[in-house]
């Protein structure tokens, strides 16, 4: 198992970073990563991309839920976005390179990246250059629920593993989830609430790491434990 795997399912992982709900401590926000470093957490984190091609940290298309901004992250360029304020916080949208810079490899950190079906080529070119920066300091891996993501970056000669986001059950949801073998994935991401699952069996049969999302009771965590390896958890602590 690559080192950053191992790494990242040793200790339960912040979706989002430890935020509280968006009251005082937003999602993928610098305060919410530091608090998850500060309590040893892993981190997970969402990525976009900004109009002018560079990687930011920010889960929705539209700034419209957590800022008050509205329109899309897309229509922004990185510069700008830096200027949009969480909520009424002093957390702004911040690149990519800003956070894993950060984060200085202290704590074990996953990318999840967003897929607005136009822009994966330069989303993928961005996430690339800052592993590649930034792996030697710590953990990083990557994943999406985009084959096309994972087989660009696969392609792209990413120095880090590769996952897929997946969820939902039934014989027509695994066999497309089976085409990520195709492109040599690492491990999965697997919607706790469905689990378990004969796709996930399948993963761990063939000696490969599961986490979870999104864990946010007592009894997902018991679920994650019997069926998966790691926790990604929101909204209590593990």
């Amino acid at each position: 198992m690559h080192p950053s795997l191992k790494a990242l399912i040793e200790s339960p992982i912040s979706h989002r970073g430890l935020h509280d709900g968006n009251v005082a401590t937003y999602e993928n926000s610098r305060s919410a990563f530091e608090t998850a470093i500060s309590q040893n957490y892993g981190i997970e984190l969402d990525v976009q991309l900004s109009a002018d091609g560079v990687a930011v940290v920010f889960h929705d298309e539209t700034l419209d839920r957590l800022t008050a901004e509205t329109g899309p992250v897309r229509a922004r360029s990185a510069e700008e976005l830096g200027t949009v304020a969480l909520g009424a916080t002093t957390d702004t949208i911040e690149t990519l390179d800003a956070i894993l810079s950060m984060v200085d490899g202290r704590v074990p950190v996953v990318l999840e990246l967003k897929d607005n079906g136009t822009d994966n080529a330069e989303l993928v070119a961005s996430v690339v250059d800052a592993v590649a920066t930034h792996a030697a300091k710590g953990a990083l891996s990557v994943m999406s629920f985009s084959q096309d993501i994972i087989a660009r970056l696969r392609a792209a000669k990413i120095v880090c593993p590769i996952g897929l986001t997946a969820e939902g059950l039934g014989t027509k949801a695994h066999e497309t989830h089976r085409l990520a073998f195709e492109h040599d994935i690492e491990f999965v991401s697997y919607q706790v609430t469905a689990l378990p699952n004969d796709f996930v069996a399948d993963v761990r049969a063939r000696g490969l790491p599961v986490i979870t999302w999104t864990v946010r009771t007592p009894v997902h965590l018991e679920l994650t434990l019997a069926h998966a390896d790691q926790a990604t958890f929101e909204g209590f602590r593990p």
